[in-house]
């Protein structure tokens, strides 16, 4: 019996991992013009560090993380999301000292046990960005320039910028106050999940996706409606920033996000394209995160981005893959030899090179390079070894034309330059 994969965890084949290597390159030359750099950080963490940050009432710390014992009894488990193993490393690592703005991103694996469905897996990709240290509401509105910057560099059109703020310690309670009394008269018509969360965590109960639960929360509560009087201003002022820079938004006063540490500014990407799961980047301010595990008293916001639903909107736009500049023909065994030394040559200078192997017919090598798309091939035989002059094929044309081998190297750089 064959060995096969873990459901929900997929392999990124060649012809897709080109889309996926474009989304990543994106990511950090748009990122880097910020001013962020990258951070990696280990994919398995304590398993406090989750409950502590993510917060235990959530359906992630409840039911989806894999969490498991090592030999050592101690309790670990798979990242199931990105922005608290940064804090832990910026806490850890005492990054504060060295600069008091941190602009960070990553990207990789995020791992959540749930049902395997269209763009969303239990092993899935993120890229996140993060900011630490700043308090103004111009960096909120940066970070979200930056999203939409880069959704427009990926050529991804279909998305909309929704924004909400949930309030700050001070003035959230009033409202789960509110919104809780409102759902008490609606339990009958919630989900399992709504009715069993609506006391410890009843913001979830309005993001609920269930068609029910939509439909009995219509009329509750706006969390604007009881903002304190520096969350509204933050707010405004978050708005104002946006339209000086010209970013496109709107406001949806429903959008909450699943994670306790959230606070005041919180945002998604969202497209009609992906069906129920409408969200392809999401994020917002985490301001007492990073003093509730343990470091300094500082500000953040960020964002994170799942790369299978960016890969799947790129769809019919995926980025092929590179094509080789040259491929070496080469019959015999002395032809072969000679293929195989300037191949390596002109690898190492930067062309993208192909041979053949196995000794094949030279109609066979020709049907191997049109296969790989190849720009030109070279054919080397026991006559163009006797005589010094290879032949030189352009596959779109279909014309050759006669080349000393003599002084080949320079002459293939200078006719096939190296792809930038």
């Amino acid at each position: 019996m064959s060995i096969t994969g873990i459901k929900g965890m997929n392999d990124i084949l060649p012809g897709e991992v080109e889309t996926w290597q474009f989304l990543e390159e994106q990511a950090r030359r748009i990122f880097s013009l910020y001013g962020f750099s990258e951070i990696r950080v280990p994919v398995v963490e304590k398993t406090e560090l989750f409950q502590r940050s993510i917060g235990e009432t959530t359906d992630i710390v409840e039911k989806e993380m894999y969490t498991f014992r090592d030999k050592s009894d101690n309790s670990l488990t798979l990242r199931p999301e990105g922005t608290a193993p940064v804090m832990r490393a910026f806490i850890q690592n005492k990054l504060h000292t060295r600069d008091p703005i941190a602009k960070l991103y990553y990207m990789g694996p995020m791992f959540r046990y749930e049902r395997p469905q269209k763009g969303r897996y239990r092993q899935f990709h993120q890229i996140g960005a993060e900011v630490i240290g700043v308090e103004d509401p111009k960096i909120d509105a940066q970070v979200l320039t930056m999203l939409a910057h880069y959704f427009e560099a990926v050529g991804i059109t279909d998305v909309e910028l929704q924004i909400n703020s949930l309030g700050c310690p001070e003035c959230r309670p009033g409202y789960r106050q509110a919104l809780t009394a409102f759902l008490e008269d609606r339990l009958e018509a919630l989900c399992e999940d709504c009715r069993r969360r609506y006391r410890t965590n009843p913001l979830r109960v309005v993001d609920c996706k269930v068609p029910g639960c939509k439909e009995a929360t219509v009329g509750a509560p706006s969390v604007l409606d009881h903002l304190c009087g520096d969350c509204t201003e933050h707010f405004t002022r978050v708005q104002e920033h946006l339209r000086e820079v010209g970013t496109a938004f709107s406001i949806n006063a429903r959008m909450v996000r699943g994670l306790d540490y959230y606070t005041k500014t919180t945002f998604e990407m969202v497209t009609g394209s992906l069906g129920s799961q409408n969200a392809v980047a999401a994020g917002g301010r985490y301001d007492g995160l990073i003093k509730d595990l343990g470091g300094p008293p500082l500000p953040g916001i960020g964002f994170a981005m799942g790369v299978e639903r960016l890969a799947l909107m790129k769809g019919e736009a995926r980025i092929e893959a590179a094509r080789p500049d040259l491929f070496l023909a080469a019959l015999g065994e002395e032809a072969s030899r000679y293929a195989f030394a300037l191949m390596s040559r002109l690898q190492r200078r930067g062309l993208r090179t192909e041979m053949d192997y196995e000794g094949k017919s030279l109609k066979a090598q020709l049907r191997r390079a049109d296969k790989l798309m190849a720009k030109r091939v070279l054919i080397l035989g026991e006559d163009e070894m006797a005589s010094r002059q290879g032949q030189l094929r352009t596959m779109e044309t279909s014309t050759q034309e006669s080349v000393p081998l003599d002084g080949i190297e320079e002459f293939l750089v200078v006719a096939a330059p190296p792809a930038p």
